[in-house]
């Protein structure tokens, strides 16, 4: 069952209530409560000369009063990396989450292992930028501060996004089977092209001679599947994107389609065998692995400013309207 129009989870909502009331120590009846935002960092290696967002973050974090857990990995990295132990409340294991809210420190690379992460438990995302172009990491250097005010504040928004499931006959995956951006069926290595027998609902659709094939979610036509000239969707579209990599016909074209549909795969190879990604997580299967890729029946939270609309991370990631012939 779809979560899409669903009512934000209760514990949420208590958590916004919480944070608007912090500074004078009440809750919505007025009565003497002690509440604190509980948040948890999530990241991965970096340059060093990034190491300085990190450390105003946590700073930031810290003035405000956050209670922070940062995953164990990251702290183990920002531990040797800074020299010194990060000033937090907790370090987190395992794969379940006691958090208000997720903060993805890095790109939209770091941002897709920590929805995996997250996984089921509902704790909304805030990507936070220390690389370079993000869609999902897009609360860039110069907005943390303003961005932990309001987020402490519960002065925020969160867009559910939707999620693809995939399910194997004949191989069985070692891993987490729902992605964010994508299902890439691809070749392997500098093999011959592959054969990606198509169906939707039973029905057959066609065979892809290609390099391989993308099944995008409306967040992932902004990735992989943009770079193959795959078509751009809202975040709150409710279809999928089938867009062929390098395909041995060029009237072979990107499909869009109702996320309702069950999407069948058949793969030929001459290698006898191809590769299967799932927001970049591949693993190498056998010919004869029958793929079905279905919505998934659960959503990712993500949390972001009132004023980052979608329109505008267009304009300003993809440099809509800007005359390159102009010098500054």
């Amino acid at each position: 069952m779809s979560n899409y129009g669903k009512k934000e989870p209760e514990r949420f909502q208590k958590n916004a209530i919480c944070s608007k009331n912090r500074r004078n120590g009440t809750d919505i009846y007025g009565k003497k409560m002690s509440c604190r935002l509980k948040a948890g960092l999530f990241g991965g290696d970096c340059r060093t000369d990034k190491l300085y967002i990190i450390e105003r973050l946590l700073d930031r974090l810290n003035t405000s009063g956050v209670e922070i857990h940062i995953r164990s990995e990251f702290y183990a990295f920002l531990e040797q990396a800074l020299g010194r132990r990060p000033q937090v409340s907790g370090v987190l294991e395992g794969d379940a989450f006691d958090l208000d809210v997720a903060l993805s420190v890095g790109g939209d690379g770091t941002f897709l292992r920590t929805a995996a992460l997250i996984n089921r438990q509902r704790i909304p995302i805030l990507g936070i930028n220390t690389g370079r172009l993000g869609f999902l990491a897009d609360v860039s250097e110069d907005q943390i501060e303003d961005t932990l005010a309001e987020l402490t504040a519960g002065n925020y928004k969160t867009e559910e996004r939707m999620l693809l499931e995939l399910q194997t006959k004949g191989h069985a995956l070692r891993e987490y089977n729902h992605a964010l951006n994508e299902v890439a069926i691809l070749k392997r290595d500098t093999s011959s092209m592959i054969t990606i027998h198509t169906y939707l609902n039973d029905e057959y659709l066609t065979a892809y001679q290609a390099d391989g094939l993308l099944i995008a979610t409306p967040t992932g036509s902004t990735a992989y599947s943009m770079s193959v000239n795959g078509p751009i969707l809202l975040p709150q579209s409710d279809n999928i994107v089938l867009s062929p990599v390098a395909p041995h016909s060029l009237n072979v074209r990107p499909l869009v389609i109702p996320g309702s549909q069950r999407i069948r795969l058949v793969v030929e190879s001459r290698t006898q065998s191809f590769l299967t990604a799932l927001d970049g997580r591949s693993e190498v299967m056998p010919i004869g692995t029958e793929l079905t890729v279905n919505k998934g029946n659960y959503t990712l939270n993500v949390v972001k400013r009132h004023q980052h609309t979608f329109y505008r991370t267009l304009r300003e990631k993809l440099m809509w309207g800007v005359d390159g012939r102009v010098k500054e």
